[in-house]
């Protein structure tokens, strides 16, 4: 994070990146002599609400960030900053999207949380984008020409007010991640009682083990001798409000739906209390860890890892030969995942893993036999994805064995 007083003062001058919070009302011009090396422009968590048309003097801008501001409107200029490619108005007040506000080379586009009714037409004409994040919009209906983004890999459009399945999505070649629960075409009144109801009362939480975009997930004790449930616990206690993938409530309905598998963190009982919903699991072990990290700028919409990650094809195979277990359990049960990630998956040094983080999850059986295959369709391809990712990781002296390029072949079938 960078200052206000260290801009103007040129301190900041050849800078790359800049990064400004601090309760901007208006776009500091300063930032222009920035002109000829800015790429990244961070002004997220401000009270803008506007940005002047001299932003298109960035000619070297690829990432914009306006988070938690004021917008009511994406700002035309955006069209016109020509090397622009992603960009965040997550949690603004934003209720139109001009036609011209979406820059030719778009590639990653977060709405989340705002009030959008439409999305205007131009967005089917960008055909480099890969992400696209509107939940916790106000949509009716998408454009039809949407059906032109024969790059989108990753869309959320949860949360919304959508009567339709919207057709012109699941035919697209490259969709592998797609979150679309809390609509009116994939509402559903089963109430999946699949696990018991108890009190909060009956439990006291510890440290926190991790948290995400719809909760915190912490270690917790019983407060008396259990015979019911397992001693070691955790806990996630869901947020109130909308999330980057869509409503608390329909994420648990959705997890106690999948039931219990030996690849999937294990769901114990929920709590559904005013303004407190949790859900009690099985505490992983502690050997285990997070087999993946999250996509980061560059790779968009797939996963990371350290550089010196490796595995050999036998870790490989048993791991693919489980995940390929999960996505038939879950897709027997009519569950899209929507997250399919190594990042989120766990392992141990004996290549078990373990697959958690439904935040994304959504129950189709509402959906008609055509939409259910296609939503299994594209859920597969995140499954190959999830192949390719660990086939890049393998020991260079495993990479000749029949194992390797079987697998090889077969991941890219998408």
């Amino acid at each position: 994070m960078q200052s206000l007083s260290q801009l103007k003062s040129g301190e900041l001058l050849g800078a790359t990146r800049l990064s400004l919070s601090e309760n901007l009302t208006s776009f500091p011009m300063e930032i222009l002599s920035l002109a000829d090396s800015l790429e990244v422009l961070d002004l997220s968590n401000n009270k803008l609400a506007s940005l002047p048309n001299e932003l298109k003097q960035l000619k070297k801008l690829k990432i914009l960030f306006a988070s938690n501001n004021d917008f009511e409107s994406m700002p035309e200029v955006l069209g016109e900053c020509p090397q622009l490619e992603m960009v965040g108005f997550k949690s603004n007040q934003i209720k139109y999207i001009p036609e011209k506000s979406l820059p030719p080379r778009l590639r990653w586009l977060i709405l989340t949380e705002n009030k959008i009714t439409q999305l205007p037409d131009s967005i089917g004409e960008r055909p480099r984008l890969q992400k696209l994040a509107l939940a916790g919009n106000r949509l009716s209906s998408l454009p039809k020409n949407m059906s032109q983004l024969t790059n989108l890999e990753l869309i959320r459009i949860s949360a919304n007010q959508l009567t339709e399945c919207p057709e012109q999505l699941l035919a697209l070649p490259k969709l592998a991640w797609f979150a679309f629960s809390g609509n009116p075409f994939s509402a559903s009144e089963l109430e999946v009682t699949t696990v018991p109801e108890i009190s909060s009362s009956r439990y006291t939480l510890k440290e926190v083990l991790g948290q995400g975009a719809s909760g915190v997930i912490s270690k917790a004790s019983w407060n008396q001798a259990q015979t019911e449930f397992p001693e070691d616990i955790a806990v996630k206690v869901f947020k109130g409000e909308v999330t980057s993938d869509g409503y608390p409530k329909d994420e648990l309905q959705a997890c106690l739906k999948v039931g219990h598998h030996p690849n999937i963190v294990k769901s114990l009982a929920q709590v559904n209390e005013k303004d407190y919903l949790a859900l009690i699991m099985e505490l992983i072990p502690s050997h285990f860890s997070n087999l993946g990290q999250p996509p980061t700028f560059e790779t968009c919409t797939r996963d990371s890892f350290p550089n010196d990650f490796e595995l050999s094809i036998e870790q490989i195979d048993k791991m693919i030969t489980q995940m390929k277990a999960v996505f038939t359990h879950l897709h027997d049960n009519q569950v899209c995942h929507g997250d399919l990630y190594a990042h989120n998956t766990l392992f141990d040094n004996q290549a078990n893993i373990i697959v958690g983080d439904f935040g994304a999850a959504t129950m189709y059986h509402m959906l008609n036999q055509k939409q259910q295959d296609q939503i299994k369709k594209i859920e597969r391809r995140a499954f190959h994805c999830f192949m390719e990712d660990l086939l890049s990781l393998c020991k260079k002296t495993d990479r000749e064995s029949e194992r390797y390029l079987a697998l090889k072949e077969a991941a890219p079938n998408r």
